[in-house]
Formats: structure tokens, sequence, C-alpha cells
């Protein structure tokens, strides 16, 4: 299969297959001064033995599953090219087969490595990938989609045969020590899997590039160093990110300029651009491997000052600005009825996803120009990440029968604006008197690392985790972790320093609940009179097409004269949503007069349907008729029944039977004297 292709694999798990291929042009392009790898993970619907839906009847743009495992099998091979190779790859996972209990992230990861150690690419690989489940206290290897059902945590690790690469989770509030051990139990177990990519390629290789990284030039670092090394060191003193980023521009500046100006210059700008890029790198690192203050003058653990606001917006359900130095995060919350679930249209099946985070980042949050449109990986990636955080202590959808949606909006960032996402996030569902189980806090640690030695930093900076070694994403509750993102741009980090990261990040992460705290400590009692009032009732399911009516005549009838929207479900729930609770009230009796059952013995008001010679037919209840006998009418004996009743009249009656056939008989006599 894919045989003209550098490296091509299908990888089984189960009945799910995955075709990964691995491309790369044999020349680079001098005009790019960076790796330009492309990953794509394409699902196609008749691996689930379906046909796409909508018009075209073909896959169309990427689905977020789609986009976020793309960027899952990105971020573990990225940093396992060697500096100075920037030969165009290109990665793609086909999901041909699938079986829904057997999701096909983990193959695609696998095949990804496989396709890749088979190329000859100078990949340092390969890696091995494992889904690591928590149930009844003890870690499971690869859970099927049933099992994740009930387990506790939902983690992905990657790395090589000696060091972890890669982490993405989600977990419901547990200690760090379990997070740390399910991350060591998932890279001792991916180890069978290296082994046999290994064997695979040492029979089935292609011959290695013939590749080797262009030598650096001494006499270039030498010449950058005298002209910017000190200029720049007081650059990366200046504490505000604008200021600073402007002193860097105008010492680069200043040093293109004398190193590649003139009549006959000894170095081209691009050359010198690139040497002053590898001066910032080590300026920054040896500062903070010798201990020195960092870029804005904290030390290693020290989080930035944090400002919270909450109710910033008057009309919407829920909001909050949340501050943390130089990063921003404005989160809205809104609440809604069943109806405005998101439709997912899985390759497992559709569903109803009732809790939507969207996180969006606008070129004006780091001082820049910019296209608006569509979201980018980076934004889908980010805003998963944020509602992985906050789902474990998300209420329960059947108590609380609202659909909720999140949108941050990040209006200034410099470092870990998916972590003040899911802070805002905590504190917006918070205001909007969401009933989540705890509040939440996110905190992003960095690592610079030197031979032995190493230094992990609290709450980065944009700089610190362009020029560091790892951007490890920690949120999570004062009982536990919720989530956790691990990145490597080296070839991985041990188990002690992930311990020191986790260790940093509670400690960060409390801090961070304590300022939460001061502000709002629990989901306001009230909601905002702008959020719609939701009732909920349960009625007969076989009565649900009398609430209907013929047509849905019935139904439109009641939205549009109370003002309400009504869900009913298949089980018999109805859900009454309002923004006042007057008319949610009043669409509720209507619901329970059609629904009633007609009692023995009970009084009603109703009205005369029609008259006939032996009597009356009076509607007691919506669709509901009773027979008043002329001998019922009356304590005393009645000629004609038009002598005392005509159609419209209102009347009061009492039920005396209900036949067998559902026939109801009534009595007008003695009904107001009782």
């Amino acid at each position: 299969m894919a045989r003209q292709a550098d490296g091509a694999v299908l990888v089984s798990m189960g009945d799910s297959v995955v075709l990964v291929t691995a491309v790369a042009r044999k020349k680079a392009d001098p005009n790019k001064d960076f790796f330009p790898l492309t990953v794509n993970y394409i699902e196609k619907t008749y691996a689930a033995g379906r046909i796409p839906g909508g018009f075209f009847k073909r896959e169309g743009r990427p689905t977020e599953k789609e986009t976020l495992t793309s960027r899952l099998i990105d971020r573990p091979i990225r940093p396992l090219f060697p500096e100075g190779f920037i030969n165009e790859v290109q990665v793609v996972a086909t999901v041909v087969s699938v079986n829904p209990d057997i999701d096909t992230d983990i193959p695609a990861l696998l095949g990804a490595s496989a396709a890749l150690a088979l190329s000859g690419l100078p990949f340092q690989g390969p890696i091995g990938a494992a889904r690591v489940g928590y149930i009844d206290g003890q870690y499971v290897l690869n859970p099927t989609s049933t099992q994740l059902k009930t387990s506790k945590l939902d983690l992905v690790v990657a790395g090589t045969s000696e060091a972890v690469l890669m982490v993405e989770s989600e977990a419901h509030q547990l200690s760090e020590e379990v997070m740390l051990g399910a991350v060591v139990f998932g890279h001792e177990q991916q180890q069978v899997a290296i082994n046999v990519i290994n064997e695979l390629k040492a029979e089935a290789g292609k011959q290695a590039w013939n590749w080797q990284a262009a030598a650096a030039n001494s006499a270039l670092e030498a010449a950058v160093a005298a002209q910017a090394e000190k200029s720049l060191s007081d650059a990366y003193q200046v504490i505000e990110k604008q200021a600073r980023q402007a002193r860097v521009t105008e010492a680069k500046l200043a040093a293109v300029t004398a190193l590649s100006g003139g009549e006959a210059p000894a170095y081209t700008a691009d050359a010198v651009s690139k040497e002053l890029g590898n001066l910032e790198y080590r300026i920054v690192r040896n500062r903070i491997i010798a201990g020195e203050p960092r870029i804005d003058g904290r030390d290693m653990k020290t989080v930035r000052p944090i400002a919270v606001r909450t109710g910033v917006l008057p009309r919407t359900h829920g909001s909050s600005l949340f501050t943390r130095g130089e990063t921003q995060a404005l989160v809205v919350t809104t609440l809604g009825t069943g109806r405005d679930a998101q439709i997912i249209d899985a390759l497992a099946g559709e569903r109803k996803e009732p809790f939507m985070l969207h996180y969006n980042f606008p070129p004006f949050s780091v001082g820049e120009t910019g296209m608006m449109g569509s979201p980018k990986r980076r934004e889908i990636g980010h805003g998963n990440l944020a509602r992985r955080g906050i789902w474990a202590v998300m209420p329960d959808m059947t108590t609380f029968p609202y659909v909720i949606r999140v949108v941050s909006e990040v209006l200034e960032s410099n470092g870990s604006s998916s972590m003040a996402s899911v802070c805002g996030t905590s504190l917006a569902l918070m205001d909007a008197g969401v009933p989540i189980k705890a509040a939440v806090a996110g905190v992003a640690m960095g690592l610079v690392k030197e031979g032995d030695k190493f230094q992990v930093l609290t709450d980065i900076l944009g700089d610190e985790d362009h020029l560091g070694d790892m951007d490890f994403k920690v949120a999570g509750s004062r009982a536990g972790v919720t989530a956790l993102q691990m990145d490597i741009k080296i070839n991985g980090i041990t188990k002690e320093i992930m311990q020191v990261a986790l260790e940093q990040a509670k400690a960060g992460r409390l801090h961070i609940l304590d300022e939460m705290d001061k502000v709002i400590s629990a989901p306001r009692a009230k909601m905002s009179e702008w959020a719609p009032s939701i009732i909920t009732i349960k009625i007969d399911p076989e009565k649900i097409r009398e609430v209907i009516g013929k047509g849905g005549a019935v139904i439109r009838a009641i939205t549009e004269e109370t003002g309400t929207s009504i869900d009913i479900e298949n089980d018999g729930t109805v859900k009454i949503a309002s923004v006042d609770g007057t008319s949610g009230r009043e669409a509720q009796r209507r619901i329970e007069l059609i629904t009633a059952e007609v009692e023995v013995g009970r009084i009603y008001e109703g009205r005369v349907a029609r008259l006939m010679d032996f009597g009356a037919f009076v509607t007691i209840l919506p669709g509901k008729d009773g027979l008043v006998h002329i001998s019922q009418i009356s304590n005393e004996r009645v000629e004609r029944v038009s002598d005392k009743l005509k159609e419209g009249d209102v009347v009061r009656v009492k039920v005396l039977e209900v036949d067998r056939q559902g026939r109801v008989r009534l009595s007008m006599r003695d009904v107001d004297a009782a």
C-alpha cells in the first residue's frame, strides 16, 4: 500500500485500522528558516459503514476531532527532527476502518512513528504512545471507550525509549502522585511498540538520508556576541513586555546594520538575524540556569500579580475578567435549552454535546495585525484543553438541565492564555449560578535544561515558552488535577523533572485559587434575570402526541401564547424554558391539563361543548369531554336541556364514573352546594 511514499504502514488495533504515510521533499526551500512539518489525520465515513450527511456526500473540512488528533501526533514527533533540518515533511493518517469502542488516535500516533522510522529521514525516533485509564484504583492500558465511561482518567502519553515527550489528559480531580504514576505506567508499557517498530525498521527501513547539519560559523557567532550581547542582555532586564520587545528590536537592528551593512558586508542580514536569535536563546537560558531573576524579575516559583472581576457584562448570563500579569481573558457564560446542544456527527455515531467551550485569540492580543476568520488549530486545541480542565467539576446535566456555552476572548497574551481561560471559565460559571462542584485554576510551567542542570519555572512568560524546553500546563481544583498537557522541545524529560514540575504547579494553582476565592468562592444562588428559567416535568410517554397535537398545533399554540421554549424527550421528560417564571408556569399548567387523568369524585370547571336531547357534553380537560345526562343537570326535573344550558356556558361538574372505554359520566347536581 502507498508504495511511492517514503514510509507507509497499516496499523490495526482490534477492528480500528489506520493507514499512515510519511513523505519529505528531497530539497529544502532556502527561503524558509523553520521546519515545515504538516500532520493530517483524516477520518473516512466509510470506515464506520456510513455515508456522509449533507448535500455533497463527501468528507469536507476537518472536524474538531480530526484537528485535535493531528495536533496530538504533531507534538511528540516535531522535537525529534534535528535542528537545522528544514525539508518539508508531511504525515497523513487515514482512518480506513473503525470499531467505535477503540479510538484511532493511538494507532495513528504509532503509525506516524513507524512511517517516519521506515522513511530514512533524520528522525530521532521511534516513539511509542499509550492511553492510560484509572479504574478502581488501578491503571488500565489502552482502555476502550466503554471502559473510559467509568475511568477517572483519560491520559495519552508519548515518548522515546528513554524519556517522555508529550502528555495529554483529562482527570477527575486526581492527586499529583496518581497523575505522575499514570505517565510512568504509560511510558513503560509503550516500550513494546517501540521495540516492534525498531524490528520493522531493521527489516524494511529505507536507506538513511545523507543529511548533515550545517557547521556553526564561529566567526559570525563571535562578531554578533561582540556587537549585541551587552545591549540584548540589558534589553532582557526590562520587565514590561512591549518596552522589552522594543529594546530587543532596537538592539537587533543595530547589530544587523553594523554587520551586514556597507558596500562589502562580511555577513548577510539573514545570517546575522539567525545568529541573534541564538544569542537571545543563550542569554535568557544562562541567566535562568544560574538562578538569576527571570525576564520580569521574578524568582522561579512566583506567580505574576492576579486581578479578578466578575459580572463585568450587564446583559450576559455570567462573565469574568481574569488578568495574570500581561495575560488577560474575558470569559462569558451563556445558558441555553436542550435544542441549543451541539450535534456532533462522529464516526462512532451522532451525539449531542451539552457543554461547549470556545477560545478566541485575536491578533490584537499580542499587539499584531492579522487575518480574522474561522478558528485555527491552536485555538481549537487551547479551547479543548480548557474544556478538559473544567469538565470534571461540571454538574450532572440531568439535574441541571441547561446547555452551557462558554467563550474565552483573549484580550492580552504573554504566557498561557489557555490556563487564564480555565480560571476565567470557572469564575464565569460561578457568576452565572452554574453549580460546579469546585473552583478550578490552571498554571503553565516551563523548563530550562542544560546538561544535568535544570530549572522549572512557574507561570511562564511568552518569551520563556519560546526560548525554553517545556510547556507543562496543569489545571485542577484544591482536591486534585483535572487536566494536564505537556509538550517537550528536547529529547524528553525524566520522572524527577516531572515530579518537580507537578509540585510547583500545585503550589501555583493553590495560590491562584486563593486569589479567585477573594472575589467569588461559590456559585451564585440566583441566576441572572436574563438567563432562561427551565421547569422540568415528567408526563406519560403515551400522552406526548396529545401535547404536540396534530401537525404540532397544540405545542405551537402553547409556545406562541406563553413565549416559552418547550423540549419533549421520548421518555416523557418535558423541559419548559422561559425568561420569566410566570410564563413558564403557565405553559406547565397547560401541559399538565392536557396530560391529566380524569379523577372520579373530583369537581372540574368546564365549558359546554354541545347540547343533545338527552344531555350535554362538557369539556373538563383539553381533549376530554364528559356527558351530563339530563337527569343530572339540576336537582329539579328538566324538560329540555336548552332550558338550563347553552353551548359555551362555563359550568362546574363532578365526575361520577369513568368506564373501561374511557367515557366520562358527569353531574351538576349539588355541585355548587358541595
